[in-house]
């Protein structure tokens, strides 16, 4: 099985016999591997095919139910988006792994089920480095790269430390560009930094000897580490210390997708059971807060005027038969609640609308260009931060009257298993409407007539 397929199945990987290991033998992960497996959840009972996580991850759905939408819904709304950026960033790196040749992929062992779970009980944490030194030096062999040739070249602990730029002029002479090389790399930030955080963060785990740098893709595990796995990273997950520890063993090791395999699991558990069944109720909303509460007032206003309606009339002379008069009022104000109650407005939804969300009110660049900017490696692997306080369009979106969010832009929705959703919410916002007005009209039709006027 291909690796960029396996994050399917974040339990189980495949061995180079075709043979299954599992993530782990608590029975809590097993659980959690097997939820994931049968796509059976209470958090996520009611959602179409149509609207599954899979589909909307692969691409196969419309606005607003689109990754996109997805992303901004945990980035805006939850809080939560580097769950989201992490799977996304895995998921093309394992096809970029399948595509690699043996001979690179030989460089990075698999990580084990057997050693990730020795790291999550803690009971090792540097054994490692003999096997993986036994895998490596037969291909390193009469090579620079021997660890005989390595000890003699690179003295020192940290093989990303940069030079001390007086020394390294004394040793390569005024005209030399050795030293301008790292200098210019150190002000410019990114890679620099990027080495120094995963640094602080492999010593930070008790590492006594530094990655494999020669492993395919070894820059790019800095990035990740610095963004999603070190402590006050920019996009740090909710890792335990122990995961981050059991992890970071890992990526010392190899730079195989398996050693992501003791994190993956809990984040497609939160994504498919926590977070898309969320984004599936938010996203039926089809207006925005104001206008939803203002649904809920007419529902709860239509409410009043009937009871007062059916009360002024059962307490006055007239024929029981002028009670019936209230029956609009209580069906449209019992229904409009149902559905409001639900985020929906009936109006919006006749005409199979939906509120502009606040970010998408003052985007500027074209949906195009959004979307390839959000599907680039550069995006999900960037140090920025997933903050929006200091996004443009917040304080022009504080800035707007209540009457005016009310009222603001509307647009069609183009998912039509969403539209089914909607359909089927109003269906039973009427149907409920009515069957509860004509009790309460039948209960007012069954009090006698008063005598007050």
């Amino acid at each position: 099985m291909p690796y960029s397929l396996a994050y399917r199945r974040p339990g189980y990987v495949s061995s180079e016999n075709g043979s299954r290991d599992s993530l782990s033998g608590h029975e809590k992960q097993k659980s959690i591997d097997e939820s994931i497996s049968s796509g059976s959840s209470c958090m996520s009972a009611g959602i179409p095919e149509a609207l599954s996580f899979d589909r909307i991850i692969a691409g196969g759905v419309c606005p607003p139910c689109t990754v996109r939408d997805f992303m901004n819904y945990l980035k805006y709304i939850e809080h939560s988006a580097e769950n989201l950026q992490f799977f996304l960033w895995y998921r093309a790196y394992c096809t970029k792994w399948d595509a690699l040749p043996e001979c690179e992929k030989a460089l990075a062992p698999v990580w084990t089920a057997e050693q990730a779970e020795a790291e999550l009980a803690g009971s090792t944490a540097h054994t490692q480095p003999k096997q993986f030194n036994l895998q490596v030096a037969a291909i390193l062999r009469d090579t620079d790269f021997a660890d005989g040739a390595r000890k003699a070249t690179f003295d020192r602990s940290d093989p990303f430390d940069t030079p001390d730029q007086n020394s390294v002029d004394e040793k390569r002479g005024p005209n030399s560009d050795y030293g301008s090389s790292f200098s210019d790399e150190k002000t410019s930030g990114g890679s620099y930094v990027a080495h120094s955080v995963a640094n602080n963060a492999y010593e930070e785990a008790g590492m006594k000897w530094m990655p494999f740098t020669m492993q395919p893709y070894r820059d790019e595990m800095t990035r990740i580490i610095s963004v999603y796995i070190a402590e006050g990273s920019s996009r740090e997950l909710n890792l335990s210390a122990r995961e981050r520890r059991a992890l970071l063993h890992a990526l010392q090791s190899t730079t195989h997708p398996t050693a992501f395999r003791s994190i993956m699991t809990t984040i497609e558990y939160t994504l498919r059971k926590q977070a898309h069944p969320n984004f599936i109720r938010w996203t039926i909303c089809n207006g925005n807060r104001p206008r939803v509460i203002f649904a809920r007032g007419l529902g709860i206003a239509g409410i009043v005027i009937g009871f007062l309606v059916d009360l002024l009339l059962t307490l006055s002379h007239a024929s029981r038969a002028w009670r019936l008069v209230a029956f609009p009022a209580w069906f449209i104000g019992i229904a409009t609640l149902i559905a409001a109650w639900k985020g929906m407005c009936v109006v919006l939804h006749g005409l199979h609308h939906r509120h502009l969300r606040p970010w998408e009110l003052f985007a500027d660049e074209p949906e195009d260009a959004l979307n390839e900017k959000f599907l680039s490696q550069e995006s999900l692997s960037s140090q920025s931060t997933n903050s929006f306080e200091d996004e443009p369009w917040v304080p022009r979106y504080k800035k707007r009257n209540v009457l005016r969010k009310i009222l603001d832009r509307q647009i069609w929705i183009e998912e039509p298993a969403l539209r089914q959703i909607q359909d089927t919410i109003f269906l039973q916002a009427v149907l409920a409407g009515f069957v509860l007005s004509c009790v309460l009209v039948g209960i007012f039709c069954a009090v006698p007539k008063g005598k007050l006027y």
